[in-house]
């Protein structure tokens, strides 16, 4: 009886795969092949206009200008109306090959090898058939690779040789060399022009490209610079704050609880500010190389409303809070914003009229959020506050970013007042049947 192999072994007829060999699978690989790379480019039918001189402007229209100059006079030739009629189709390939190039090459030798055929020059004008084909094979190696182009210059040269050892008209022998010559150089001029355009294209490109790295490597360095700056000054005091309020208690015997307590809400109010100036940091710090940030605490929102209102009440500012309407979710966007207004709006208060009664109100519209942060007079004196100056300028900002309205200024009963509309829906709604005109 045969061997039953053990259990988890592989059957019997079981054989490892063979490891994938990467350079057997960049050799599988298909690749064009090289009669195709040539062919493609002369049998396709594709329009591909000769561009226009980018400088000087008024002279972008010049080639196509010099091109049905030369049409027109290469076209004033042949003996009898048959010869000059097939003169004109010959010269007329020029004007084609300006949109068309590769049919008009086609098309061109068909013509060269009419003429020389049926209808040969004479002595006196026997290189205009040449010089007709050498313009086409110009203006083709300006659109095409230099392969192909290539291959249609020694296609026609051996067509012209041929066609004079069967005895046809296309001149001496020393006519076809010199035609040859012309052909040969057609090509030349043609490719060396097609790659000084390509070098300059590939040049303004790397030009844009390394404009717009430069522009965001600027905006990388001052995000740096400004966190550094935030970093090494505002943290620095906002941390000495917080390690002097936590140990002013040990500094003094037998300290009132009240001061204790004062002292725990300013280390933590410092604590919490470090806490945003670091996420602060970290948006604007660059992105580390694997594109994701250590720090993703989410924004505050409306939700920590209440906490920032208990924070505020416990440095001594009586604040009441009403709402109106229906309490929501509502987008990030405006739920930040409405969050940052009204913790500016009560710092203000806080810096120039400590101890105001204070009433922040939230009106939950259908489309609107209203918010209103209203102080009364001041109780007393409020002491310097250097630096400050820009807290109405952000709520105006966060307002407008939302095209939201936002106003600011002293109540008739000579307290301040801060009022914001934020809309709160970022695209209009549907319309219902309620909504829909009869």
């Amino acid at each position: 009886m045969p061997t039953t192999p053990a259990s988890g072994g592989p059957p019997p007829t079981s054989r490892p795969e063979a490891p994938t060999n990467p350079r057997t699978t960049l050799r599988t690989t298909p690749r064009k092949p090289l009669i195709a790379n040539v062919l493609n480019p002369l049998l396709t039918t594709t329009p591909h206009p000769l561009p226009a001189l980018t400088w000087p402007r008024p002279l972008r229209h010049l080639p196509h200008t010099l091109v049905l100059l030369a049409a027109v006079a290469l076209s004033a030739t042949g003996a009898d109306l048959p010869a000059r009629l097939l003169a004109i189709t010959h010269a007329a390939t020029l004007l084609l090959a300006l949109r068309r190039p590769p049919l008009a090459y086609w098309l061109s030798l068909a013509c060269f090898t009419a003429l020389a055929l049926g209808h040969p020059p004479t002595p006196a004008n026997e290189l205009w058939a040449w010089l007709v084909q050498a313009g086409t094979l110009f203006l083709l190696a300006l659109r095409l690779p230099l392969l192909p182009a290539a291959t249609a210059t020694a296609l026609s040269a051996a067509l012209g040789a041929s066609l004079k050892l069967l005895g046809a008209g296309v001149g001496s022998w020393a006519t076809v060399a010199t035609g040859t010559a012309l052909y040969a150089t057609a090509l030349l001029a043609g490719a060396i022009r097609r790659g000084r355009r390509e070098d300059r294209n590939r040049l303004a490109e790397q030009i844009a490209a390394t404009a717009e790295e430069r522009a965001q490597r600027t905006v990388l360095e001052e995000r740096a610079r400004i966190a550094r700056e935030l970093h090494d000054v505002v943290a620095h005091h906002m941390s000495l704050i917080s390690i002097q309020a936590d140990a002013a208690p040990y500094r003094v015997p037998d300290p009132p609880p009240e001061l204790v307590t004062e002292l725990a809400s300013i280390r933590a109010n410092a604590l919490e500010g470090l806490a945003e100036l670091r996420r602060l940091l970290g948006l604007l710090r660059a992105d580390p190389p694997g594109g994701t940030r250590a720090d993703t605490t989410p924004q505050p929102s409306l939700d920590q409303l209440d906490a920032l209102l208990s924070q505020v009440r416990a440095t001594g500012l009586p604040v009441s809070a009403r709402v109106r309407g229906a309490r929501r979710t509502l987008p990030p966007g405006v739920e930040l914003s409405a969050y940052r207004i009204v913790q500016e709006a009560l710092s203000n208060t806080l810096r120039h009229a400590p101890g105001a009664p204070t009433t922040v109100e939230l009106g939950y519209g259908r489309t609107t959020l209203t918010l209103r942060v209203t102080n009364a007079p001041a109780t007393g004196p409020a002491p310097p506050s250097p630096g400050a100056g820009h807290g109405l300028t952000g709520m105006r900002e966060r307002a407008a970013m939302l095209d939201g309205d936002f106003t600011a200024g002293p109540t008739p009963e000579g307290g301040y007042e801060v009022a914001a509309t934020l809309p709160t829906r970022t695209t209009p709604a549907p319309p219902t049947d309620k909504d829909t005109p009869a």
